[in-house]
């Protein structure tokens, strides 16, 4: 199975190895201090995810009609108005 984490030092000494492995289809994890950091994803794969996200992002209007309708319950904070000099 290839690989497909790598520690930040690693990656740095084996970019070309990275990239050629996101460029045939396997993203990437660089990790930092042992925590995924970054994922190297090759072109195809950020265009296919892009198109994707905007295939369901709505738009402005729709999000605004899909706000619940009717009355709504807010927990306010009671604010008073504080004294001003004019």
């Amino acid at each position: 199975m290839p690989r497909s984490e790598w520690s930040l030092q690693n990656a740095k000494n084996c970019f070309s190895a990275v990239v050629a492995a996101a460029c045939r289809g396997t993203p990437q994890t660089v990790t930092k201090r042992g925590k995924p950091a970054v994922v190297v994803l090759s072109v195809a794969s950020y265009r296919r995810l892009i198109r994707k996200a905007a295939e369901h992002r709505p738009s402005l209007v729709e999000h605004l009609m899909a706000m619940p309708k009717g009355e709504v319950d807010f927990d306010r904070i009671p604010i008073e108005p504080r004294e001003m000099d004019f």
